[in-house]
């Protein structure tokens, strides 16, 4: 026979976590029923002082009479559904989560709700089919960078490229990297880690699913100077595709029907310039890159680049690029 007092609190916690909800609820005899099976001899009197004593430990046991009969469940806990559903939603769209941790994720977060509420948890998984990363390590990799940034610590790793072959290549021969960590990014569905390069005195981003063996080293971090007033959400939304470029300040000219694809894009509190009755202008400031021209080809006769001159040199060169391509 298992030892009361040492297992009921913990055999009571489980069956009320795991069976109940705000739709489902168990009665005196369920639980009693439970007990005896899990070894447990209790008496109606011990149980219910032990469910106040789960109550001030912060398991919210609700209990309404129906037809003569007591029925017990847990009202509120840690996470609601819904937001258990955002969780799930989240992961599994992660891109920069492989599908095996995806799942293994999701397993957790389905512990956080009945047994009942989980199964609608399981309808949503559909991770197998999605485009995710196949470094397995980025999880852990996460986790490095963050520890190297608190304790203000240089990291060391391999960065890869694949081949046409679907290999890893490594870059620089295998050589390592060597970066001041300084902040992570979730950018167009991808983990980066952006950084300083002592060497080239440069802010850098890379891709955290295709670093590798990073270490963190003894040597202090550098860049702080940089980093004082560094805003993430500024230097994200800078680059079009997490893509590097001289950095400009742009002047673009949009048809009114896309502003709201320009407040997706740039934000609320960028300034709107009215031309006429059918245009508008907004001035950007971006790293200019081929993704970027892109971005604005994609737009169609509904946007053009109006300045500065060097830049629409630029994608007119590109826009001649593509037509000879394609000639």
């Amino acid at each position: 026979m298992v030892n009361y007092y040492n297992s009921v609190y913990m055999y009571l916690m489980k069956l009320f976590l795991d069976k109940t909800d705000d739709t489902h609820s168990i009665t005196m005899v369920d639980i009693l029923s439970y007990l005896e099976k899990c070894g447990i001899s209790a008496e109606r009197k011990s149980i219910y002082d032990d469910i106040e004593t789960l109550r001030l430990y912060g398991i919210d046991i609700e209990g309404h009479k129906e037809k003569g009969t007591f029925y017990y469940h847990v009202a509120n806990r840690q996470f609601e559904l819904a937001e258990l559903k955002l969780l799930v939603d989240a992961v599994q769209s992660s891109k920069f989560i492989t599908a095996k941790k995806s799942n293994q994720l999701i397993r957790k977060i389905e512990s956080f709700a009945s047994l009942y509420e989980a199964s609608q948890l399981q309808r949503q998984v559909y991770v197998a089919e999605r485009i995710k990363t196949m470094n397995e390590s980025i999880y852990y990799n996460v986790d490095k960078i963050h520890t190297a940034i608190n304790t203000n610590s240089k990291i060391s790793y391999k960065y890869f490229e694949w081949t046409i072959n679907k290999q890893m290549n490594l870059r620089k021969d295998g050589e390592r990297y060597v970066i001041s960590p300084w902040a992570l990014s979730w950018n167009d569905e991808n983990y980066y880690m952006i950084g300083f390069d002592s060497v080239s005195s440069k802010i850098k981003h890379y891709r955290v699913d295709k670093m590798l063996d990073i270490d963190i080293t003894e040597e202090k971090r550098d860049g702080k100077e940089h980093f004082e007033k560094f805003d993430m959400a500024l230097y994200a939304k800078k680059m079009f595709g997490m893509y590097g470029g001289q950095e400009e300040s742009v002047r673009i000219e949009f048809d009114n029907s896309l502003i709201g694809v320009v407040i997706d894009r740039f934000g609320k509190d960028i300034i709107v310039i009215p031309k006429d009755e059918e245009y508008f202008t907004v001035c950007i400031d971006v790293a200019v890159s081929r993704q970027f021209f892109a971005w604005v080809f994609g737009l169609g006769s509904g946007a053009k680049i109006v300045s500065p001159d060097g830049v629409v040199k630029q994608i007119r060169e590109e826009a001649e690029r593509l037509v000879e391509q394609y000639r």
